[in-house]
Parts: structure tokens; C-alpha cells; sequence
């Protein structure tokens, strides 16, 4: 271990300094609009701006999905690898700028593309790298804290951030929107420096050991570890039943409430964000009082169907600001709970940001997924069938976890790497921490 990495754990045992508790706070919350691109404002702006039909419109969206997919793992090695994880994240933001102003400056579907596929690989970046920051600053034993946290703020500066694009898109146009998410891109790099680097424990951050300086866990161990499997797959189902349903609900309103889409939208979002600041915090309050992550999860999968039955039997602007209230508890847990997950059943490997980028990769194989097949059921059957054809994807996600993950079971954060889940490190693969 060396001297830099032994003065990073003595900074980590005694907590961050409140310049880098400030600054990943600031950066949690500048991000939350350029970690989400223009997500469904770019929907209503191809739509009424453009004139783009709904197949075209799931392909703009697949794609960026489908980028993300591809490097979401090559993001977590070079993350695990690096220590340049601030620089990471502000050129993803960076990238994320660059592509919101190609978007609005050329017309034509390959330069939406072109920008679609800088959007999805900068977006591979981001998550694994904010996590193992934060896991590398306050350590295993404060990370659910951290990540509710974390969370909490992120869903505050995605309220924010809606509302003002409401006011952008509603009185100086939709394209206004994208010049706003490179401001904010441009100020979340500037946050970063408040970060001291110094303080993030490197070996932490990839999720091994405290004082642990050894070789990572080989890649066929970990994806041979059943409940890593079955967790992948559970959410790349999960976003597959649930990514395309508030786009979907943009192009209604869109379609039915011409000149209503981009502030009834922005509701949408304003009112799941603020449910998600929420239901994060409480998310963390129930960790803490002891409720297992399985449990909780569920919860997010269970109102999934709910909420694509909903969508399919209403178009009133008010009902379907509502019914994003759903959304908000959903996303809200995922946001928190996932990574919880993944850091369980990482200890002791070296592979956090590895999982981190598998994860990712699940979510855009699903989000791509349905916004492709989905934007096609709905040119061809409309848009109830294909809120109902979500439906269905999303009880089949419910019932895959409900049967297939392992219950939850929170050990000691100070277990040793020999008593690892993983067989090369002494335990069976079907018997894991989540």
C-alpha cells in the first residue's frame, strides 16, 4: 500500500473534510440535469419542433440507450483504474454539452444520432464515477448514508432544473432547454475541483478492502455469481417495462394538447423529482432501521404496472402529472437501492465499478429496448396498446424478482475478502450478501 493510499484511508476513517462533502454535494446536484441529457424533452421537441414520427422518435432514443450500453462496461474499468475520477466525470459533462448544442444547431436525423451516441457514452461515465468517489470518501460503513444522500440532492437539482425548463421551453422556446443543460454542465465540472483528492481512498472506490492492495476479482467469477445475474436481469426488465412510458406521455401531450406538452412535461418531472427527494431520504431512514433491499425493491417493481395501466386509460394534462407521483417512488428507490446492491455483492473484489457498469448496461439494454419495440407498437397498434404492452413487460419483471433474486441479508461491513460469496474467494456463488 502506498503513502498516498494510506494518508487517503486515514482522511477516509475520520470522515471528508466539508470541502469535499460540499463539493460532491454541488456536484450531485448540478449533474442531476446533464446526467439525464434532455431524456424526454428531446421526445416533444422532435415531435412538435421537428415533426418526427413516434418510430423515428424511439430511435433517437434507442440509440442513445444503446451507446450507453456499450460502454458501460469499458466506464467501470477505466474508473476502477484510474484516479483521475473527477476528470472523468467533467469531460462526460462536457461531452454532454457539446451534444445538446448539435442537436438544436442541425437539422436531419444523423446529427440527432451523431449527438444521441456522444450522449449515451458520456452518460456511461457518470454514475460509476460519482459512486466511487463517494464510496472512496466516506467508506463500505457510511455508503448507504452517502448514497441516500446523494440521491436526495440529485432528485432536488432534477426538481429545479425541470422547473426552470418549463419556463425555458414554454416562453423562449424548446431549444432553450438544451443551451440550459450545457450551463449546467459547464458549472457541475467547476463543482469537482471543491473535491479534494487527496481524501478518496482508491482502494475503497473500487471496492475493495480497507488497506487492501490486491488483484481484482477476475470478470467469469463475478458474472458466474448467480444472484449478479439474476440482478442484472431483473433490471434491465424493469427498464424495459418502464423507460418509454413518460416519452410516450410526452408525445400525447404532444399530439392531443398542442402548445401543452413542454410545461405539462416539465410537471411530470418536477413532480417525480420532488417524490424522489423524497422516497430517497426514506429509503434511507428504512436501511438504517434495518428493512432489507429485497424488500424494498419490490416495491419499485410492484407500482410499475399500476402506473402503465394508468397511463393506458387517460390523456388529461392533470391525471397523468399525477400518475408520475408513481414514477417518482419507483425511480426513487431503484436509485438508492441498486447501488447498495451492487457495493453487497462487490465487497472485497475490486469489481464495485465493474458491477456499477454491468448495471448500467442492463438499464440501457432495457431502456433502449423500450423506447425501440415500444415506439413501434405505438405507430402501429397507438399508444394504449403500447402503455399496455409495457404493462406486460413490467409484471414479467415483478414476478423474475419476486422469484428468482435471493432475499436480502445485510452483514457486517467488516467481513474479510476470505469470506467473500464468490468461489475463488471461499463461498459459494449462489449464496450471496445483496
Amino acid at each position: 500500500m502506498t503513502a498516498r493510499d494510506t494518508e487517503a484511508s486515514s482522511f477516509r476513517r475520520s470522515a471528508p473534510s466539508p470541502a469535499s462533502s460540499g463539493g460532491l454535494d454541488a456536484t450531485n446536484f448540478f449533474l442531476a440535469d446533464v446526467q439525464g441529457g434532455v431524456g424526454p424533452y428531446l421526445t416533444v421537441f422532435l415531435t412538435s419542433a421537428r415533426h418526427w414520427q413516434a418510430g423515428p422518435v424511439g430511435l433517437a432514443m434507442a440509440v442513445a440507450g444503446f451507446a450507453a450500453a456499450l460502454c458501460q462496461i469499458p466506464a467501470g474499468l477505466l474508473v476502477d483504474a484510474t484516479r483521475w475520477k473527477r476528470l472523468l466525470i467533467a469531460a462526460a459533462a462536457l461531452i454532454t454539452a457539446v451534444s445538446c448544442l448539435l442537436i438544436v444547431s442541425f437539422e436531419g436525423v444523423a446529427p440527432v444520432l451523431a449527438a444521441q451516441i456522444m450522449l449515451g457514452a458520456a452518460s456511461a461515465v457518470i454514475p460509476p464515477a460519482l459512486s466511487a468517489i463517494s464510496l472512496g470518501l466516506v467508506g463500505r460503513k457510511r455508503l448507504p448514508g452517502r448514497i441516500s444522500r446523494n440521491q436526495t440532492i440529485n432528485h432536488c437539482g432534477s426538481f429545479t432544473a425541470a422547473a426552470l425548463a418549463g419556463v425555458f421551453g414554454q416562453y423562449w422556446g424548446l431549444h432553450w432547454i438544451f443551451y440550459f443543460v450545457c450551463g449546467s454542465a459547464v458549472v457541475s465540472a467547476l463543482a469537482l475541483l471543491l473535491i479534494r483528492p487527496g481524501e478518496i481512498d482508491q482502494n475503497v472506490a473500487r471496492g475493495s478492502e480497507d488497506g487492501s492492495d490486491g488483484p481484482p476479482l477476475g470478470l467469469i467469477s463475478l458474472l458466474t455469481c448467480r444472484p449478479v445475474w439474476v440482478f442484472l436481469a431483473s433490471i434491465a426488465l424493469f427498464h424495459f417495462g418502464n423507460a418509454a412510458m413518460l416519452p410516450f406521455a410526452g408525445q400525447v401531450m404532444a399530439l392531443s394538447h398542442p402548445g401543452k406538452g413542454t410545461v405539462t412535461l416539465s410537471a411530470c418531472v418536477i413532480v417525480a423529482q420532488f417524490t424522489m427527494m423524497l422516497v430517497a431520504w426514506a429509503v434511507g431512514l428504512a436501511m438504517r432501521q434495518g428493512v432489507g433491499n429485497k424488500a424494498i425493491f419490490m416495491i419499485a417493481f410492484a407500482i410499475l404496472p399500476v402506473r402503465g395501466i394508468l397511463f393506458s386509460w387517460v390523456e388529461a394534462p392533470l391525471a397523468i402529472v399525477a400518475i408520475q407521483i408513481l414514477d417518482g417512488i419507483a425511480a426513487g428507490i431503484f436509485g438508492v437501492i441498486a447501488i447498495v446492491i451492487a457495493a453487497d455483492l462487490t465487497r472485497g473484489t475490486g469489481r464495485f465499478n465493474v458491477l456499477q457498469g454491468m448495471v448500467a448496461l442492463a438499464v440501457g439494454i432495457g431502456g433502449g429496448a423500450s423506447n425501440l419495440v415500444g415506439g413501434y407498437v405505438v405507430q402501429l397498434e397507438g399508444y394504449r396498446t403500447g402503455f399496455l404492452f409495457l404493462t406486460a413487460i413490467a409484471i414479467l419483471a415483478l414476478v423474475f424478482f419476486a422469484a428468482f433474486m435471493p432475499t436480502s441479508s445485510r452483514q457486517s461491513r467488516g467481513q474479510s475478502q476470505s469470506q467473500s460469496q464468490y468461489p475463488s474467494r471461499g463461498r459459494s456463488p449462489d449464496r450471496p450478501r445483496a
